[in-house]
């Protein structure tokens, strides 16, 4: 879904991301090469620095509690992770596969994550909705900063719904949405990733299985926010010379943007 801000709360911002039911996300423009950052009342945010291609160190939580946001508009209502578990998915799996998609983005850009036992102390929090409704979302709440280009991200939610069904890997069966990929997804929102388009890319908003990493398009879109990593493995994505020809082409396009 594309993102809003809500008039009545100029420093509140919310990315409404629920694959697959939102069809009217605009494309990438061919010159973003398959990604679009993140733009909320006119300005991009990332975390860290207000500075494109620096780094940032993030800290998560799973939400314990029932939790209240009351100035978000997706997320306003979170529960509990544990909420999402059951016969086909233990809480033991959702901390895997929350820590596997966190770490799919800290091996492509300059990111650092950490899990926090404290969701008061989280700059992400994770958790089931609570008020069941589509499938997952985000919201991204930014510091009031100074007018610029860039803005600071302050806290950022994530949140699935406890009522559909959830599945670790992909079977071929669209209706039941693959934990990680989703997770992966959100999580791009929450440090600076908008939609590029329907598909092609994990960022794109509508779910498919035709890859479990991040595409050239998400790299582009990261490493443009937050820099290329320190390890700069290709098992991330599957892709083995196409890092490298990517990590080219970020620096032709930092260089031009200079």
């Amino acid at each position: 879904m594309l993102s809003v801000t809500p008039t009545r709360l100029p420093i509140f911002a919310l990315v409404m991301s629920s694959l697959l039911l939102m069809a009217f996300s605009l494309p990438a423009h061919p010159s973003e090469g398959g990604y679009r950052l993140l733009e909320l009342s006119g300005t991009k945010v990332k975390w860290g620095e207000r500075r494109l291609g620096v780094g940032a160190r993030v800290s998560y939580a799973f939400a314990t509690e029932a939790l209240r946001f009351d100035n978000a508009h997706n997320c306003r209502d979170l529960a509990p992770m544990e909420a999402l578990s059951g016969e086909r998915l233990s809480m033991e799996t959702l901390e895997r596969e929350t820590a596997a998609a966190f770490n799919i983005w800290e091996r492509a850009a300059g990111l650092s994550f950490h899990q926090v036992s404290d969701p008061q102390e989280a700059d992400i929090i994770l958790g089931a909705q609570g008020r069941p409704r589509g499938r997952a979302y985000a919201n991204v709440d930014y510091a009031p900063d100074p007018e610029g280009d860039v803005r600071t991200i302050k806290q950022a939610l994530v949140c699935l719904n406890p009522e559909q069904q959830w599945k670790v890997g992909f079977d071929g069966d669209k209706n039941v949405y693959d934990i990680r990929y989703t997770l992966i997804h959100e999580i791009g929102h929450a440090i600076g990733l908008d939609h590029p388009g329907p598909s092609g890319q994990v960022m794109g908003f509508r779910y498919t299985e035709s890859f479990a990493g991040l595409q050239p398009g998400d790299l582009r879109g990261v490493r443009l926010l937050y820099g290329p990593a320190m390890d700069r493995s290709p098992a991330i994505t599957g892709f083995d010379t196409e890092l490298a020809v990517i990590h080219d082409e970020m620096s032709v396009a930092e260089q031009r943007d200079e």
